[in-house]
């Protein structure tokens, strides 16, 4: 069975990837695999640069087809930030409740607590140095007035979803149903069930 890399070390992600990808006829491996592999600077300025260049780049580390996502939160009164620095924001190591803080803060000095917002997941599709597949899948929303909700992670606690009156940490199962990566890696599945086949040949 030809395997498929998730090339993430976020094990929140990997689960949400596994359980889009269900029944996919591949056999979906982790970086757990190659501890050695370390992982590439992220030095795109859009989510799509980053996730060509993190599949690329673990497609040639490792020699296997590989799927690589860039995924954040954009929010409008920011400017976009924390965008692709998502992760990073206030420091790789900040716990995400401190995160919050300084959004609320920069929001609060800008009169705009309850900016509109997004959740935007770019994707890329990698084999033998050349990208097979991208796409994009984006969330529309706004900054809740505090964080609510213990389900989800990252930023779900404060992205607040109109349509469900909740934010993604209280939406429970029905998030991947509207979820920015869950429209990427639903894209992303049909393509690996209709056009990989073609591709691989």
């Amino acid at each position: 069975m030809t395997r498929l890399l998730v090339a993430t070390t976020n094990h929140h992600k990997v689960r949400e990837i596994r359980q889009l990808l269900d029944g996919v006829p591949l056999e979906l491996v982790t970086l757990a695999e190659w501890p050695g592999v370390e992982a590439p600077e992220e030095t795109g300025t859009t989510f799509e640069e980053n996730a060509r260049a993190k599949a690329l780049y673990y497609a040639g580390a490792t020699g296997e087809l590989t799927v690589a996502e860039d995924s954040g939160l954009a929010i409008d009164a920011l400017d976009g930030a924390p965008g692709v620095e998502s992760a990073r924001f206030g420091g790789a190591d900040t716990p995400y409740p401190e995160k919050f803080a300084l959004i609320y803060d920069a929001l609060r000095a800008r009169a705009a607590t309850d900016s509109t917002a997004r959740f935007v997941c770019a994707l890329a599709l990698a084999h033998e140095r050349r990208i097979l597949f991208e796409t994009r899948g984006a969330v529309e929303g706004q900054i809740a007035a505090q964080p609510r909700g213990d389900g989800g992670f990252g930023y779900d606690p404060i992205f607040f979803y109109p349509p469900f009156q909740q934010t993604l940490a209280e939406a429970g199962d029905r998030k991947a149903a509207v979820s920015h990566r869950g429209k990427a890696f639903r894209r992303l599945r049909e393509f690996l069930e209709h056009e990989l086949p073609r591709l691989l040949r």
